[in-house]
């Protein structure tokens, strides 16, 4: 046994012996990447090609300020557009029934404001909107790091680029199927736009969460770096590139400057509130809807008195109109308890006029004057007086939201009617003649259209 093994021992020897193998490897682990890193593919993957002197540091940390501030804005609303569905009222309230410990926060969802809901979507829709010019922004001064050669150096930088797949992809697949659910094309998705959107939030906000917790310190020291005030003095001609930074988003090679630090805020700054006045009248309504060019595709509209948006119409739907005519009838259920009524019965019991909000989770809302029978009144001529829920099923025999569920809080809301009339005048087959409900604070998909049954429960 030499020196050595007499030293450390025969175990020893093996940790030696194997410290030496790593070392080797490493070194060789070394030199393949120092290769690797020296021949780059061609195109986007080479920092010479990334050459505007304005991106670096500063530049991406006000980006990133803002969607720090708008993001979680963002997302707490879309919780809250999540709740107001009560899916913990089950069926076809709940589109996510796995959902576990996601629906932590989810409680009843109150009918006060009755604006709440028209509030709550019509911030996440917009802001949302508002919010695509700056993501694009925030990806464009970044995108010689989504180009990063060799894509890793260390298991650190494996994990940490892995969590940018999910953060940038996040954030394309959140604002993709937004605009397509906001332009009614969901049904085109291979996928339920309800659950997928659901989940794809969680993804999304958890890599916001980490990201902006890793970055956060270098993003208020680059914003410490340069004055707000000065760049937006500085012109085109006067723009200098950022000193060399750890990141190497600052080009190593930067061409003449073709736009200012300026002009770049000033052109995402512009398509923000192009988008923001295109698309706030939708939720506003009334005159401004006039403004609302993005509104969404298939926005019908009735006439006169029933002159405001229809999603769907009757035909679209698959009601008939033998289905709405004098034969129809409204079966109300309590247990063994049925009740039958005409639409003239209704007509002849006591009736409450409210003005009221429909609000859309595609953003849009209108506010109208509804006539009609309250909930409640419906519930005590079953006996129901205390019911806990209430099921409604539309004549739709197909689609989503073809029934809805109500919490007692809802049906016994005075303002909550099955109405018959809006604006002084019957309801329009496509606005949900002969009956449908409007409740305070409901989303638009739970205010069901054509009513046929509804069955109350205690519990």
């Amino acid at each position: 046994m030499d020196e050595k093994s007499r030293k450390y021992g025969i175990g020893d020897i093996r940790v030696w012996m194997a410290h030496g193998n790593v070392s080797a490897m490493s070194a060789g682990w070394g030199r393949a990447l120092q290769r690797v890193a020296e021949h780059p593919p061609p195109g986007p993957f080479r920092r010479r090609n990334w050459r505007s002197p304005i991106r670096g540091p500063w530049l991406t940390s006000v980006f990133g300020l803002v969607l720090l501030i708008g993001v979680p804005v963002v997302f707490l609303t879309g919780l809250l557009s999540y709740a107001a569905y009560n899916p913990g009222l089950g069926g076809a309230n709940d589109l996510t029934p796995d959902k576990g410990i996601l629906g932590f926060y989810l409680f009843d969802w109150p009918t006060e404001p009755l604006w709440l809901y028209r509030l709550t979507q019509g911030v996440h829709v917009t802001l949302g909107l508002v919010l695509v010019p700056v993501v694009l922004g925030k990806l464009w001064s970044v995108i010689p790091k989504l180009f990063d050669w060799p894509p890793f150096r260390s298991v650190a930088q494996l994990v940490e680029r892995l969590s940018l797949v999910l953060l940038v992809g996040g954030i394309v697949f959140e604002m993709a199927t937004g605009i397509l659910n906001i332009q009614l094309f969901y049904e085109v998705l291979p996928f339920s736009f309800y659950t997928a959107h659901f989940y794809g939030a969680w993804v999304f906000m958890a890599a916001f969460v980490v990201h902006s917790g890793i970055r956060f310190g270098r993003m208020v020291g680059s914003l410490r770096s340069r004055s707000l005030a000065a760049e937006l003095r500085t012109p085109t001609e006067s723009t200098q590139p950022e000193p060399p930074d750890p990141d190497d988003l600052v080009s190593p090679d930067p061409a003449p400057a073709t736009m200012s630090r300026r002009g770049a805020l000033g052109l995402v700054g512009a398509g923000s509130l192009s988008l923001f006045l295109l698309s706030v009248g939708d939720t506003l309504g009334g005159p401004f809807r006039r403004l609302a060019l993005l509104a969404p595709r298939g926005h019908t509209h009735g006439e006169g008195a029933n002159d405001f948006p229809i999603n769907k119409t009757a035909a679209e739907r698959g009601i008939r109109p033998d289905e709405t005519g004098p034969p129809w009838r409204l079966r109300l259920v309590n247990g063994p308890f049925t009740r039958v009524l005409s639409r003239e019965e209704l007509l002849d019991m006591e009736l409450h006029t409210y003005e009221l909000p429909i609000a859309c989770v595609e953003g849009w809302s209108t506010s109208q004057t509804w006539t009609g029978v309250r909930l409640g009144d419906l519930a005590r001529l079953t006996g129901a007086a205390d019911a806990a829920w209430v099921e409604v099923e539309s004549l739709e025999r197909e689609g989503t939201f073809r029934s809805a569920r109500l919490r007692g809080n809802q049906i016994f809301d005075r303002r909550s009617l099955l109405a018959l009339q809006v604006n002084g005048e019957d309801l329009s087959l496509d606005h949900g003649f002969p009956a449908r409900v409007i409740v305070p604070a409901n989303p638009g998909v739970h205010n069901t259209k054509w009513v046929s049954l509804m069955t109350f429960h205690d519990r």
